[in-house]
Order: structure tokens, then sequence, then C-alpha cells
């Protein structure tokens, strides 16, 4: 189990624009050399340029088209017009299209004639429709890489939809009634409430990047043993009344032998990548698992950081499975996290005696024995102090004795 601090480095971060960067320097080199070389023939070296790169890409899509509209307008398409929808999915959107005219436009008017002006169109014809055909047989296909951003730029993963589904389905559901049924559990175990600390009042999560998981977490550190369930929480849903949800408490011995108690619970998701990994079927691998595994965690993280619900209620514990010959390495780090949250959250709520009391005090003209004066102690920091009185016309005489004085 690696430390917290390394635990960052295991999620992949959102990719950049670093290709972007990398194809612009490249093409404002090579532009540069042209214009250095033969500035006479840049502008329709770049139309034709363009043009060839923008033609392969508008003829694939209307072979595209050709399949959609025999064998699937009716069903993919259905209540859905063929130009708004059907064109832009073949890739014929307006920016190729746009593109090609402007290319087509920049090669009329830039006037000079290319060298071997009949061999050029030639030559443009030629690489669209061979751009086509290969295309069409997955040779100049998107590269894994392409197909990964394309996936996590749209949210159209595996993790994205699992993610989603067990904070909608489970978490925004539970979290919010997750401090009432600690404080109901401890009502009714009062002797354990000593080994509850600040960090012990989430629902810690846990996700092991390899995805399999055992039903009894007794079953793989036996520094840890099931101690008792949170009282059942019932909600109506999906047509099922008072379907219960539940918590396990769970108690986790360290090196000491002291103990201490939390609930905690792996994500049940995650038996369904794994299971996904076991079925040939499915196309998924170990390796993709993994990946699953780590996206499904930073999406997760990022849908509870923004959820009102479930702030502050929740704990996600990324497992690295590097070190599973440690028979203890769950205790650890379940341990290491709690004892992470004790020394470096603070309570926000300010202190009970902190009363808006604090701001009215009386003058030595009052009675020592009010109840302002017995009940609450006189605070040692400059505060403001105003006049509990009504407000009284100015021509009427006014004693000192019969109201307060305001000071700072």
């Amino acid at each position: 189990m690696q430390c917290l601090q390394d635990q960052d480095a295991l999620i992949p971060q959102l990719r950049g624009t670093l290709p972007k960067v990398c194809a612009a320097a490249l093409a404002a080199i090579t532009t540069g050399g042209i214009v250095f070389l033969s500035p006479e023939m840049l502008f329709g070296w770049v139309a034709m340029v363009i043009l060839t790169l923008t033609l392969g890409p508008l003829l694939h899509g209307i072979c595209l088209l050709a399949e959609e509209m025999l064998y699937h307008s009716s069903t993919r398409y259905r209540g859905r017009g063929l130009l708004s929808h059907m064109l832009p999915a073949c890739g014929l959107g307006g920016k190729t299209l746009l593109a090609a005219g402007l290319a087509g436009l920049l090669l009329y008017l830039a006037g000079n004639p290319l060298p071997h002006k009949g061999q050029c169109w030639k030559l443009l014809f030629l690489a669209s429709v061979l751009y086509a055909l290969l295309k069409s047989l997955g040779v100049l296909g998107p590269s894994e890489v392409e197909v990964s951003d394309i996936c996590e730029g749209r949210k159209m993963n595996v993790a994205h939809g699992l993610a989603w589904s067990f904070y909608l389905g489970y978490l925004r559901l539970v979290l919010p009634r997750f401090e009432e049924s600690i404080a109901r559990f401890h009502a009714t175990h009062q002797a354990s409430r000593s080994s509850w600390g600040r960090g012990s009042r989430k629902l810690l999560i846990l996700i092991p990047l390899n995805a399999n998981i055992s039903h009894k977490l007794e079953e793989e550190d036996d520094n840890i043993t099931f101690y008792d369930n949170l009282p059942d929480t019932e909600i109506d849903r999906a047509g099922v009344r008072r379907r219960v949800f539940k918590h396990s408490v769970y108690r986790v011995v360290d090196e000491h032998g002291k103990v201490r108690e939390c609930a905690m619970e792996y994500a049940t998701p995650l038996l369904t990548l794994y299971s996904m990994s076991q079925e040939s079927s499915a196309g998924f691998g170990e390796p993709e698992r993994r990946q699953q595994v780590l996206l499904f965690y930073r999406t997760l993280q990022d849908i509870l950081e923004h959820s009102l619900e479930c702030r502050n209620r929740y704990k996600l514990i990324l497992l690295n499975d590097e070190h599973e010959d440690d028979p203890h390495f769950l205790s650890k780090a379940i341990l290491r996290h709690l004892q992470q949250q004790e020394k470096e959250e603070f309570c926000l709520t300010p202190p009970p005696h902190q009363e808006i009391g604090h701001l009215f005090m009386s003058t030595s003209s009052a009675p020592p024995s009010a109840p302002s004066m017995n009940q609450v102690p006189m605070s040692r920091e400059p505060t403001l102090m105003f006049s509990l009185e009504k407000p009284k016309p100015l021509k009427e005489p006014v004693e000192s004795t019969d109201h307060y004085q305001g000071r700072i």
C-alpha cells in the first residue's frame, strides 16, 4: 500500500493541448520553409493540400451516409431530421464543408498556376479516393489515445456510467442520512462511543485498483472484524416501498492494540468491472479494467466534491495492489486515512458558548445580579456593544440610569 502522498500519482489526469501546440509548431515551421524556398507558390500549395485533406473525409462521409440511409434511418434516427443529425454523424458537418469551400476559393484567387497543373488535380482526386478506402478499412482509423481522449471528453467510458449510477442510485440517497444513522447507533451502543474519532464519522469507500473485492473484510485482514450494522435507512425507491439501505461497522486494531470503529464498504460497481474482465465477450482485459478503475475513482471524486448533499460525509480510499503480500495492508491503509483526517480536518462550527449574548453588555450601573452577567462571562476581547432599549425621541429628557450606553 502506497502512502497517501503518492495516491495522486496513480490517478490519470485530463489530457491537455500539447498535441495541438506541437501540430501548430510543425505547421508554422513547414510553412516558413516553403515561404523561404518558393514564396510565389505558397497559397496555391496550401489550397491544394487543404482540398486533399478535406475531400478525403467528405468522400468517406458519403460512404458512411449510404449505409445509414439504407439500413439505419428508421432505427437510429427515428424522429430526427436528415440534415440535422445524419449528416453530422457521418462527418459531413459544416466545418469540413466550409474548409473545403474556402480551400477551393483560395486556389481560385491565388491565380498562380501550379507546376504540372493537370498532374496536381489527378493527384488530388486519387489521394482523396485512397483516403476514403484506407479509412474504411481501418488503416487510418483513430489511435487508442484518440479513442480514449474522445471517450473521456464525452463521458462515454464504462467508468463514467458506473460512477454516476453509484452516486445517483446510492450515495446521494444514504450519505445525507449517514450522520443520523451514526447518532442512532451511538444511542444503542454507548460503550463504543469512545472509539469513534472525528475521522470515523464518514463513510469510508474502498476502491482497490485490481477491482477484486471480497464480501467480508475480515477475510482479507484479520486485524479487521465485523462489529454491527448501522440502523437501516428505508427509502421509497423505484416502486419498492421502504427499500432498505444499510452500512456495516468494523473494528480495526492497530499495531499497539488500540481499537478503532468505523463504517466502511467497497464500491460495489467494482464488482461489475471485475466481472466484465472475466468475460471474453466483453472485450475488457486487465489493463482496461485497471484504467477504468482509476477513471471511476477520478469521476466519483469529482462528482462528490460538487455535491452539497454528500460533502464531508465520505472518504474515498484508493488501494494499490502492489503490496498484497502484507497481510495487514488493508487495516494499515484504513488507520492511516483515519489518522490523517483527525490531524488535518478541523471543526468549522463555532464553539457552543460563543453566542450572540457576548455582543451585549451592560454598564457599571446595572445590578451585578443581572442574568446576562451571571450566565455569560465577560469577554476580554474588544466587542461592539449596543443598547437594548427602544429608540426614544431626542426632545424628551433621558436619565442616565434608565438606559444602557453603547461603547466600544
